[in-house]
């Protein structure tokens, strides 16, 4: 895990980083965090343990172990990434070890829409640029400076426009994904509404 993790909140218009790359695709959720680790109590943990079996197997060549890497927080990824298994725990580990947010070819829905509820906005673009990004990642520390409202990802003096659901962005732009935070602000509506309903007045009376 790259830094002390704190969780997005709220409202999310822009995300700055450095970029990590993950070469192939179809990187299904067992390999992004393998099965035995699902019977964890909360995902504290989980940062430390993406990619284990993938890691242990590359002994250190990993891009998730590389030491210019440990600070990155944009992970650069091809098509078909988080297939398999509708595990919510993928997402929940790639943000715990630092990911912030995720450009790649293509995802799946699950997956897609897990990312989303945690806060961790997935762009897609072609083919051909997530080649040159990954390929550019992997030969100096790519910045990469995204604005969700725009779209767009701006790195050295060049501007990328990238694709996002619009349902998606809204949801980010004005906070509604983090259901918590949005709750939590909306009190005053819950507490009205539970007063309102007729079986909560109803045992009221009857005790």
């Amino acid at each position: 895990m790259n830094t002390v993790f704190k969780a997005p909140k709220g409202k999310i218009h822009r995300i700055s980083g450095t970029c990590i790359s993950l070469i192939g695709d179809d990187i299904d959720t067992d390999r992004i965090i393998p099965a035995r680790f699902l019977k964890c109590v909360n995902f504290d943990s989980l940062g430390d343990a993406v990619f284990e079996d993938d890691r242990i197997n590359l002994k250190g060549k990993h891009p998730f172990d590389l030491p210019e890497k440990k600070k990155a927080s944009i992970l650069i990824v091809n098509s078909n990434f988080g297939c398999g298994s509708s595990r919510e725990h993928a997402p929940q580990a790639l943000m715990r070890w630092g990911i912030r947010a995720i450009i790649g070819e293509s995802f799946a829905e699950i997956f897609y829409s897990n990312c989303i509820a945690i806060g961790i906005p997935c762009f897609t673009h072609n083919k051909k640029t997530i080649k040159q990004f990954q390929q550019q990642s992997e030969k100096e520390n790519l910045f990469l400076d995204i604005n969700i409202k725009e779209s767009s990802a701006y790195f050295s003096d060049k501007k990328i426009q990238l694709e996002i659901k619009q349902s998606s962005k809204n949801m980010f732009l004005s906070g509604e994904w983090d259901a918590t935070s949005t709750l939590l602000n909306n009190i005053q509506l819950i507490e009205k509404k539970f007063n309102q309903l007729p079986y909560i007045r109803l045992n009221e009376e009857l005790t």
